[in-house]
C-alpha cells in the first residue's frame, strides 16, 4: 500500500484512502448495516479533473505502466470498413432544437468479463458526472450491435409519438409516461429537466424502427449490453460537439484494449442534416513543438533535451528531440484532450521529473513588500479616531436603492450608483455611494445602547465612471456620526479639526482646509457646510434633516461628517 501510495504521488495522483465496502458502510450507516458486506480492499484514488483518461482501471493501469516504462504507449487506430459494410448514423434536422450533435463508434469482437463490464459502465457514469456536466453537454449510449441493424437515425419527435420499452422495464411506455415513471427515480430524475419542457424529445432508431435510446434519459431495453455482448455500438449525443468527440475518444481508447484487434475501433459514418458526412471516432493525433530551454526555465531545472523527451514519453506524450537538440516534438494522443497549451506539456514534464526533486532556490528577483499607502493611512486614522472616543463600524458595501437615494432626499439617478443586475434581496441592490446609511442603520440596530452613540467607518464607496476600464471607481471615504439628545454639531466639527491636525493640514485657505456654508438634501437647512482641502471639495458635515432621521427609524438628533481621504495619501 505504501509503495502504491508513493507511485500515485509521483504520477500526480493521490491515494485518498485504503478501505473496503464494509468499512465504508459501517462509517456511514453503522456496524449493523455493514454485516455481510465485502472485505475486499478498495483503493480510493483522487484523479485531477483534466485527466479523463484515468477515470477507469484500464486507463489508470495503462498510464502507470507507461510511467514505469514497463510498456510502450499503444497506438490507437480506427478501422474504416469496406464500402457499404460500415454503420451509418443519420442526423435529421429536427434535432437542432434539442440536442443537435451526435457521434458514434463500434467496438468489434470485444471480450467482456464481469470486471471489465462493470468498469465499462462505471466509466460512462464518471464521464456523465464531470465532462458531460450531468448529461447536459453529452449523454452516452452503449448498445449491443447484434440486436439491431443499421443504418441508424437520430431524430426528434413529439413525446406522444415515441414508444419503447426502457432499460430494465417489463413493458412499453410513451416518452411522456417514461418522464412520469422516472420522476421518483433517485438516479434518473436529475436528468429529466434537460428535455422535459422541449416540444420534441431526441430519439435514436435503427432501420427497423427499434428504439436504441432516448438521450439523455434512458436506453431501450432491446439493445442492452451484457457480459456476453461481442459488438458494442457507442453513440454520444449532446449540445457541445467538442465534448462529445472527447467522450467518444475516451471510451473507445479505454476499452478497445479488449477487442480482437487491440486498440482498434471501427469507424461509423455520421450524416448531417445538410448532407455532409463525417467519420467518427476521430482518434486524432497531433504534433506540438516545445523548446527544451522553455521547459527547463518554467520548471526551474536543467535537464538535457533527450532526458526531457524521455520524461514526457513516460507521461503518455511520445516525444523526441528534433533539429540539433533545440526543439522537442511531442505527439499528443487522442486520450489527452487536456493538452491545450505548451504549459500543459511543461506541467507533465514537471510531474515526471518529480515535484520533490526540483531544487528549492531563492528567486532571482529581490522584492520587498510594502503596505499600500492608502491602506496605511486608513490604519493610522482608525487608531486615532478610536482614541478620540468613536467606535468603529464595518457595514455592507451593498445596500438598497432607498438607503442611498430616497432616505437621503435625493434621486437615484443623481447618485451615479452601480446597480446589481439580478439582486437576490432588496437589501443588496446597489453599491453604496456614501457610508452614511450604513452607520445610521447601525445606530438603528443599537438604539438600546446608552447615549451618546459615536460611530465611524473608513471604507470604500463605488460610483460609475465611464473613464475607467471597468466603468466604475472606488473612493476611500471616512464617515462619522454623533447621535444624542442634542445634535452635537460642535463635536463633529471638533472631530474634523482633529483629523486635519493628524493629517498636518492647517486651517487656512492657501494650503490648508476651510469650510463654507452650503445646503445638502440630507442636512438641516443652515446647519450644513462643505469642506475644501487641497483645492477641491472633499465632503460635507452638518446636522441631519429630521426627515432623514425618521426614515432610518431614529428618534434623536444626529450630526454627521463624511470626507474622501484619498487626496491626503
Amino acid at each position: 500500500d505504501e509503495e502504491f501510495n508513493e507511485l500515485c504521488f509521483e504520477f500526480g495522483l493521490e491515494l485518498d484512502e485504503v478501505t473496503s465496502e464494509r468499512d465504508i458502510i459501517s462509517k456511514e450507516k453503522g456496524e449493523e448495516k455493514a454485516k455481510g458486506a465485502s472485505d475486499t480492499i478498495l483503493y480510493k484514488i483522487d484523479v485531477p479533473a483534466n485527466r479523463y483518461d484515468l477515470l477507469c482501471l484500464e486507463g489508470l493501469v495503462r498510464g502507470l505502466q507507461v510511467f514505469k516504462e514497463r510498456i510502450n504507449l499503444p497506438r490507437y487506430e480506427k478501422i474504416i470498413p469496406a464500402e457499404g459494410e460500415g454503420q451509418r448514423l443519420m442526423i435529421t434536422g429536427e434535432t437542432v432544437q434539442v440536442r443537435p450533435h451526435a457521434v458514434a463508434a463500434v467496438l468489434r469482437n470485444i471480450t467482456f468479463t464481469k470486471e471489465r463490464y462493470d468498469s465499462f459502465i462505471d466509466l460512462q457514469e464518471k464521464l456523465h458526472q464531470n465532462i458531460c456536466r450531468k448529461r447536459a453537454l453529452v449523454a452516452i449510449g452503449t448498445h449491443d450491435l447484434d440486436t439491431i441493424s443499421g443504418p441508424f437515425t437520430y431524430t426528434a419527435k413529439a413525446p406522444s409519438e415515441i414508444k419503447f420499452k426502457p432499460l430494465n422495464q417489463s413493458q412499453e411506455y410513451t416518452a411522456s409516461q417514461i418522464m412520469d415513471l422516472y420522476r421518483t427515480d433517485s438516479h434518473l430524475r436529475h436528468y429529466l429537466h434537460l428535455i422535459e419542457n422541449k416540444p420534441l424529445y431526441p430519439v435514436i432508431y435503427d432501420s427497423n424502427s427499434v428504439v436504441l435510446s432516448m438521450p439523455p434519459i434512458i436506453n431501450g431495453d432491446h439493445t442492452k449490453i451484457s457480459v456476453n455482448t461481442r459488438n458494442v455500438f457507442i453513440e454520444c449525443t449532446g449540445t457541445d460537439i467538442t465534448k462529445a468527440k472527447i467522450v467518444l475518444d475516451i471510451i473507445v481508447t479505454m476499452f478497445s484494449e479488449y477487442c480482437e484487434k487491440p486498440f482498434s475501433a471501427e469507424a461509423v459514418e455520421v450524416v448531417y442534416p445538410n448532407g455532409k458526412t463525417h467519420i467518427y471516432p476521430e482518434l486524432a493525433y497531433r504534433k506540438e513543438k516545445v523548446k527544451p530551454e522553455l521547459i527547463n526555465k518554467k520548471i526551474g531545472i536543467s535537464e538535457t533535451p533527450s532526458s526531457l523527451a524521455k520524461l514526457l514519453t513516460r507521461m503518455c506524450l511520445k516525444s523526441h528531440v528534433i533539429g540539433s537538440g533545440n526543439n522537442i516534438e511531442i505527439e499528443i494522443p487522442p486520450t489527452r484532450a487536456d493538452i491545450i497549451h505548451a504549459c500543459d506539456i511543461i506541467e507533465d514534464a514537471a510531474i515526471a521529473y518529480g515535484y520533490n526533486n526540483i531544487q528549492m532556490t531563492i528567486p532571482k528577483t529581490y522584492t520587498i513588500a510594502n503596505q499600500l499607502p492608502l491602506n496605511k493611512l486608513t490604519e493610522l486614522l482608525r487608531l486615532d479616531l478610536a482614541a478620540a472616543g468613536f467606535t468603529e463600524a464595518l457595514t455592507f458595501a451593498l445596500c438598497s436603492q432607498e438607503d442611498i437615494a430616497d432616505k437621503l432626499g435625493t434621486d437615484i439617478s443623481a447618485t451615479k450608483a452601480v446597480r446589481i443586475a439580478n439582486p437576490k434581496t432588496a437589501e443588496f441592490q446597489v453599491a453604496r455611494t456614501t457610508l452614511l446609511p450604513g452607520l445610521l442603520k447601525t445606530i438603528a440596530a443599537n438604539r438600546k445602547m446608552p447615549l451618546p452613540l459615536k460611530l465611524f467607518e473608513i471604507s470604500d464607496i463605488v460610483v460609475k465612471d465611464p473613464n475607467t476600464d471597468v466603468g466604475a471607481r472606488n473612493y476611500r471615504h471616512f464617515c462619522a456620526v454623533y447621535y444624542n439628545k442634542s445634535p452635537g454639531f460642535e463635536i463633529i466639527h471638533g472631530l474634523l479639526d482633529r483629523v486635519m491636525q493628524l493629517l498636518e493640514v492647517p486651517p487656512n485657505e492657501e494650503n490648508g482646509y476651510t469650510i463654507k456654508a452650503t445646503e445638502g438634501s440630507a442636512f438641516f437647512p443652515g446647519r450644513c457646510a462643505e469642506i475644501f482641502a487641497k483645492g477641491q471639495s472633499i465632503g460635507k458635515l452638518g446636522v441631519l434633516h429630521p426627515d432623514v432621521i425618521t426614515k432610518f427609524e431614529l428618534t434623536m438628533p444626529c450630526s454627521a461628517l463624511e470626507i474622501n481621504i484619498e487626496p491626503f495619501v
